[in-house]
């Protein structure tokens, strides 16, 4: 035995600090599992840790791309809610315009006993250049729409004439246009002329009046109407007022420059006057 130990004994104490050693690791390890489960814990820890963040990050971006399609969503909805309202809203302003026209109309209808053939129609189109003022309505010779026929607006306020006439279609020339001409009177003096389109005057939505009588004494505001005179024309409807008096150019004969009593850049409707009683 003594034999043994004196030629072993190195080897048995090497082995017992290694026995040691592993019941030291191994009740490091044991504390809370066995020490394979906290051996592989240990090991796969900074795996873990990785594997969470990753994950952690796809959430949160799946998170972020699924409110953003949510918001998304939501203002599309909120787009078209808008957009029904604003469609809701200019359908109450073209109703309520329409009423305010057909009650014009009626008192117009009232006190104008003459104009006996009335046809309402809606104003599709107007062009505005150099050369012309014109407007395009949604009434023609199906309606008994002829050209020559006078429009007004639903206060009685001169339009223009209508100079071309399809099938469910007419073009006016306006009172600016540089191809109308109308005898006028103005209602103060009683003084006659003429009204007529101006190149000068047309792209500022105005017209002349010019041929008056050297006597003429008008003064801005004077209202003009129409005198009536040829029966081609309803008299008295009005053609706009005095703005303003000018000379001629070539000499010193003073016309007058006219706002027109109808607001043609934003008509809508408008009545054709088909016929009327010719008062002498």
């Amino acid at each position: 035995m003594k034999d043994f130990l004196k030629n072993n004994g190195l080897w048995i104490l090497f082995a017992g600090a290694i026995i040691a050693v592993a019941l030291a690791l191994l009740s490091y390890f044991s504390t809370n599992s066995s020490p394979l489960v906290n051996l592989a814990n240990t090991v796969t820890a900074p795996f873990r840790a990785v594997s969470a963040s990753v994950s952690g990050w796809f959430a949160d971006k799946q998170n972020y791309y699924a409110d953003n399609k949510s918001l998304k969503e939501e203002n599309e909805a909120l787009k078209q809610q808008i957009a029904e309202m604003e469609a809701t809203v200019r359908q109450g302003e073209a109703a309520s315009r329409e009423n305010a026209f057909l009650r014009d109309l009626l008192d117009l209808r009232q006190q104008r006993r003459d104009l006996s053939d009335f046809e309402t129609a809606t104003v599709t189109e107007r062009s505005v250049t150099n050369w012309t003022s014109s407007l395009t309505l949604d009434k023609g010779s199906a309606h008994g729409v002829e050209v020559g026929d006078c429009v007004i607006d639903g206060a009685g306020a001169l339009v223009g004439r209508v100079s071309r006439v399809g099938y469910n279609w007419s073009t006016v020339l306006t009172v600016v246009d540089t191809d109308t001409s109308l005898g006028a009177r103005v209602y103060r003096t009683q003084d006659i002329g003429i009204a007529a389109g101006d190149f000068a005057l047309m792209g500022d939505g105005l017209l002349k009046l010019d041929s008056l009588p050297a006597s003429a004494q008008l003064l801005e505001g004077d209202l003009v109407v129409t005198s009536g005179f040829g029966g081609y024309i309803p008299p008295d409807l009005v053609i706009g007022s005095v703005t303003e008096l000018r000379a001629e150019d070539s000499d010193t004969t003073v016309y007058a420059v006219l706002t027109p009593a109808a607001d043609l850049a934003s008509l809508t409707e408008v009545c054709i006057i088909k016929s009327f009683e010719v008062v002498n």
